[in-house]
């Protein structure tokens, strides 16, 4: 800042966002950039004299589209999540909201639902636009070898979440392979129950 009154700072992803703004002073912006789902820097908008609270801006690259969300730490730390049980659509934050921390703000923002307040998973009613993955929901199962062979899959894609097996465990647990068109979310609900949300991707 002896150079000049304002910098830019890149960072490599892993970078805690909460330790980044105790080293750093007069940050401005926080910009966390993610690229097909895959979080690829920080970027740190230094302002000298900057005194306000620094405004966190999320962006994903898609191929054909880019995904943004913007919000301060305060909005985060003043909002209250609703919860439901799994309705119609299922909505999972892009991995640079992940990063961000904005769990109950996102959700707020777009009138979701969380299943959990540690799942960081999301549902509605009604078809939203979300910043992230967007899924019908097919069916919801308890975790339960014997609940889940009479559903007769065998091949699907797996996402944990506040989950206690690994993806690994579960496939060799329900005997499924990966890929196709089915989406399995191994997740925990607002009753302290594991599930499993079947869906497909929209």
């Amino acid at each position: 800042l002896t150079k000049s009154a304002n910098l830019i700072i890149k960072t490599g992803p892993l970078l805690d966002i909460k330790s980044g703004l105790k080293e750093l002073s007069f940050v401005k912006e926080i910009h966390i950039i993610a690229v097909n789902n895959d979080v690829k820097e920080l970027l740190w908008v230094i302002q000298k004299g900057f005194s306000n609270e620094p405004i966190v801006k999320t962006i994903n690259f898609k191929l054909n589209y880019i995904q943004k969300f913007d919000f301060y730490f305060s909005d985060e730390e003043n909002t209250f999540s609703q919860f439901s049980e799994p309705l119609n659509y299922l909505y999972e934050p892009n991995a640079s909201i992940l990063k961000s921390g904005s769990f109950q703000f996102v959700g707020k923002s777009f009138n979701l639902h969380k299943l959990h307040p540690n799942s960081h998973l999301y549902t509605s009613e009604t078809l939203l636009e979300f910043p992230g993955r967007i899924f019908k929901i097919e069916k919801v199962y308890d975790y339960s070898k014997k609940v889940f062979k009479k559903t007769g899959l065998f091949k699907a894609n797996i996402t944990t979440r506040n989950f206690p097996d690994s993806v690994e465990k579960i496939r060799k647990k329900l005997s499924i392979k990966d890929g196709g068109d089915n989406y399995l979310f191994f997740t925990t609900n607002i009753d302290e129950k594991l599930i499993i949300i079947s869906c497909s991707q929209i």
